[in-house]
């Protein structure tokens, strides 16, 4: 079976694999990687003396089971599973969706990896960090500057833990002003990100949402009808995950603010807003920006991230603490803000995330941030207008421009064919290509979420989309290599058992997978 068209302008793909075991099945006692440092006298004289300057609640009473490995065996193992993994530094990462996999420059990678950040730990003297506690300072003074806000923390580590932040500012805000109980009541869109939703439902919130109106967008007029004297907040992300921009958004801001409410907004992925508008001039009383999105960070398998906070003036007195403030010719932490809501994590953020955002940022300056914006809107419609002429797809709501992304919709192939936005998923996998769906709920059905970014040249857009009209293609006249797919990748049809939702299945750790393979065994 021709599983690739030579004519195609998608490259040929076929995926190493190895059957490789995992690292604890290759320990060999006595084998050794490196020979670890003597003890430091201090503390070997201090335990010999019975006395130990580690707490006892972090002494270990056992020794830790760690695989036996010598140099050369550890290498192969690890280049072995690196050939089994796609990234953005192999392939066009188009598919990633609003987590925005851009190009990150590695001479930022190769600040990181510098002794002087490496060594740095948290609780470390004010005095011995100043350097970095100036990087934290500016970064915030950038922050300010592309949104408009008046101060920033950068302790949240992560988008969602940011709108969790900011939903419990909200909640203390009401509460200091004895109206804590009278608001419980937050606003959102049906287009806008589950995390809204759920950290102000932590917060013991009741959610009210707004669908769209007949032109795709928010409805105003449900939005009026929903704000009353139980309107604590309205918390949106613009543009939504669909990349529609809401043009009536200071409206929206206004009619809250009007009922006593605050307005926070998710700008999680800001890259086609940059130096074009601002949360400010948008109403906002808050904002947040995934470092590791918009701001050239890598996402790290979900860590280490930051979610950027900004507030106003007037919110600034709530924020988690501490903040870096410069005073007296020196950069301190300030933890004596009068109404805080306290820590949201333990330290103040992540030093190496906050350092590669600051080096991207300063390496482009205003104008070049704004350059991302632009290329990132003109990628994501060229390539809006190229797939929505390839048969079987579409774009529900609002007709004609989208921003920087677009949650696009296989229904139609799947009415005329019975192939799914999974069934393409696993066979764009065979070009190489990453391919992301959508978060659930899916209000856009069989979707399919294409973000271009700046990052991406019109010969990686071509290549992209040329594999989606390949795959088009096939569902009309041959199927079944789709239905069998993938056939280059690693493995081919995943079991789709209980294994992801059963708990009892899951092995986190080593010591779990041995625990649960005896007990297997036994039964």
């Amino acid at each position: 079976m021709k599983l690739i068209n030579r004519n195609s302008k998608t490259r040929d793909f076929h995926q190493a694999k190895w059957n490789e075991p995992i690292i604890f099945e290759l320990h060999q006692s006595g084998e050794k990687g490196v020979e670890p440092p003597p003890v430091n006298e201090e503390i070997a004289i201090a335990v010999g003396d019975g006395i130990s300057i580690i707490p006892e609640s972090m002494q270990r009473k056992s020794k830790p089971s760690i695989p036996e490995i010598g140099q050369a065996k550890v290498l192969r193992h690890y280049l072995r599973l690196s050939q089994e993994t796609l990234g953005s530094d192999f392939n066009v990462e188009i598919g990633q969706g609003t987590c925005t996999m851009k190009y990150i420059p590695k001479i930022n990678e190769m600040l990181i990896r510098n002794p002087k950040i490496m060594k740095l730990h948290p609780l470390q003297p004010e005095s011995t960090v100043q350097g970095m506690l100036e990087i934290f300072y500016n970064l915030d003074l950038c922050m300010r500057e592309i949104s408009g806000m008046d101060y920033f923390s950068f302790q949240p580590s992560g988008g969602t833990q940011a709108l969790f932040a900011m939903a419990s500012i909200v909640r203390k805000y009401h509460e200091q002003r004895g109206e804590g109980d009278q608001r419980n009541e937050i606003i959102t869109t049906i287009f806008s990100h589950p995390s809204q939703a759920a950290t102000a439902a932590v917060k013991g919130y009741k959610i009210i949402t707004l669908h769209p109106d007949e032109n795709g967008f928010p409805d105003i007029e449900k939005l009026k009808a929903a704000v009353s004297k139980r309107t604590a907040g309205f918390v949106v992300a613009n543009p939504e995950d669909t990349g529609i921009f809401n043009p009536k958004i200071k409206e929206f801001t206004k009619i809250v603010h009007d009922a006593g409410g605050i307005c926070y907004y998710d700008q999680a992925n800001a890259n086609g807003l940059l130096g074009i508008t601002r949360a400010k001039e948008a109403g906002f009383d808050m904002c947040f920006f995934n470092l590791h999105k918009t701001f050239a960070a890598p996402h790290m398998c979900g860590g280490p991230a930051t979610g950027a906070l900004g507030v106003t003036e007037a919110l600034k007195e709530y924020l988690p603490v501490p903040i870096v403030e410069y005073k007296d010719d020196k950069y301190t932490l300030k933890y004596d803000l009068k109404h805080s809501i306290g820590k949201v994590r333990a330290f103040h953020g992540v030093a190496q995330t906050v350092l590669r955002s600051y080096a991207w940022i300063r390496s482009l300056g205003p104008e070049g941030l704004k350059e991302v914006a632009k290329i990132a809107v003109l990628n994501n419609n060229y390539m809006y207008h190229r797939v929505l002429n390839i048969k079987g797809a579409g774009a529900p709501y609002v007709k004609g421009h989208r921003l920087e992304q677009v949650r696009y919709s296989w229904e139609q192939l799947t009415k005329e064919t019975g192939i799914t936005t999974e069934d393409v998923q696993l066979r764009m996998t065979d070009f190489g290509l990453h391919y992301w769906t959508s978060h659930h709920p899916y209000i856009v059905k069989q979707p399919f979420t294409l973000e271009p970014t700046e990052s991406y040249s019109k010969q990686d857009l071509d290549e992209y989309i040329s594999a989606l009209e390949q795959i088009s293609k096939e569902a009309y006249e041959n199927p079944d290599i789709i239905k069998n797919a993938p056939h280059n990748s690693t493995i081919h049809k995943m079991d789709e058992g209980d294994f992801l939702d059963n708990p009892q299945k899951w092995c986190i750790t080593w010591r779990s997978y041995l625990k649960k393979a005896k007990e297997h065994q036994s039964v």
